[in-house]
């Protein structure tokens, strides 16, 4: 039997990148997936690409994670139309590359509101199901940022802080029912979010000034490398599965050895 076999798995911010890399896997491994995009005809082509893929059930929504009356609309109709989820991924996220004394409050409102608010709002509204029914699973992820600090990303770094001191209070409040939270920490990873910020810093710096730059980055992984989807997947898939079920309220670093706190 495979590992989440006729399980409902819902994944934010799953259209691309970590969050696609996930649904395909759970998916594969017999999910009924429910893929969240702000971009509902993203999340539709996402849908039907798994589902070409796995032949399983694959459902496309779209929900603004920043604001908890999209999320619970999401909520109900992923729950109308596939049942209520046993396991919820967070993957959804926004980011910023800005110094701190060059950023404005409205910079630090969009980033909050997503990436710490968004977190919330979702936590909020699939967490009650899962309490209810005695099992459940929620991944958030967050970022090393969020422990060690990083220049250019100070407010980012705040709100993932916030995360991950979200996920551990909530452990520990509901670790009697049955259902595990937990936080999955990467290190750079080539998803197409960071790929777009690369680009934007390559315009900024210019060729020459931004190769000094990759071999500085690639200087602080002792792996040789930053990560890819399939990498931080793969750490989201055991924290959801029957293996890892006393594992609550840790933050697992997936990060090529850049971070060992």
């Amino acid at each position: 039997m495979k590992r989440f076999e006729n399980k409902i798995v819902a994944i934010t911010g799953s259209a691309r990148g970590i969050g696609l890399e996930c649904a395909k896997r759970f998916s594969k491994e017999g999910a009924r997936v429910a893929i969240i995009d702000i971009n509902f005809e993203a999340a539709q082509n996402a849908a039907e690409l798994v589902k070409h893929k796995t032949g399983n059930q694959v459902h496309g929504f779209s929900s603004d994670i920043s604001n908890l009356d999209s999320v619970k609309d999401t909520y109900k109709k992923i729950s109308d139309e596939m049942g209520a989820p046993q396991i919820f991924v967070n993957c959804a996220a926004i980011t910023d590359d800005k110094l701190f004394l060059d950023s404005k409050p409205a910079d630090w409102n969009k980033i909050i509101s997503v990436d710490l608010f968004g977190a919330l709002n979702c936590v909020h509204t699939f967490l009650p199901s899962m309490v209810a029914n005695q099992f459940g699973r929620i991944i958030c992820l967050a970022s090393d940022s969020a422990r060690i600090g990083q220049a250019r990303l100070s407010y980012y770094a705040a709100a993932k802080a916030g995360v991950i001191a979200l996920v551990k209070s909530i452990a520990q409040e509901v670790g009697r029912s049955g259902v595990t939270l937990n936080i999955v920490s990467p290190g750079a990873t080539n998803t197409e979010m960071r790929i777009d910020r690369e680009q934007n810093l390559l315009a900024q710096m210019g060729p020459e000034k931004y190769e000094r730059r990759q071999k500085t980055v690639l200087k602080m992984y002792p792996m040789g490398r930053v990560g890819n989807p399939e990498d931080i997947a793969a750490s989201i898939l055991f924290l959801s599965s029957d293996d890892a079920s006393w594992v609550t309220g840790q933050v697992l670093s997936v990060n090529g050895g850049f971070c060992m706190p």
